[in-house]
């Protein structure tokens, strides 16, 4: 034996881990492409705008929201850029970190956020939510926290700053 056995998947193993890869690069793309028809915004500025959004004073470090995005601080910094010329983000020093640098959602930023959510839940639940049961929902909730606990144990991908707000989604 090797100093690290080899342990393949079972049939059932590989099925779960095929559906779970088809469903990660398919659903993202769905969900880019109606947001991009509908709201002109792709998936990830409409994160972006979405995590500003939920947070107090619609402001968030840099650092945070590159967290809270599992983004890179380049790649942040250039949707950021993006997002702040065409007016629906202000980039300014941080006034808890002068060194920092915090995004700030603009009221333009709020409106298109606010006019995208509906359509982007109503995608989610035609995809997602309403194909399951409700006991197939929190079975996938709860196989999704498994997974994200080995992958995120700090949790940065769904802790919420310090009073958050719920909308939108």
């Amino acid at each position: 034996m090797t100093a690290v056995e080899e342990r393949w998947l079972d049939e059932r193993q590989m099925q779960a881990w095929l559906r779970l890869v088809a469903v990660t690069e398919i659903l993202p793309a769905t969900l880019d492409a109606r947001l991009r028809r509908v709201s002109g915004l792709t998936h990830f500025e409409y994160q972006v705008l979405a995590m500003l959004s939920e947070s107090p004073d619609r402001t968030l470090q840099m650092s945070w929201l590159a967290r809270r995005t599992n983004a890179s601080l380049p790649r942040l910094s250039h949707v950021v850029r993006r997002l702040d010329e065409r007016g629906l983000v202000q980039r300014r020093p941080s006034e808890a970190d002068r060194r920092a640098t915090d995004a700030v959602l603009t009221e333009a930023g709020w409106q298109t956020v606010v006019a995208a959510a509906p359509d982007h839940v109503a995608t989610v639940r035609e995809h997602v939510v309403d194909v399951l049961t409700d006991v197939q929902l929190q079975q996938v909730s709860t196989a999704m926290a498994a997974i994200l606990a080995s992958l995120d144990p700090e949790g940065h991908l769904t802790q919420a700053p310090a009073g958050a707000a719920e909308e939108p989604g």
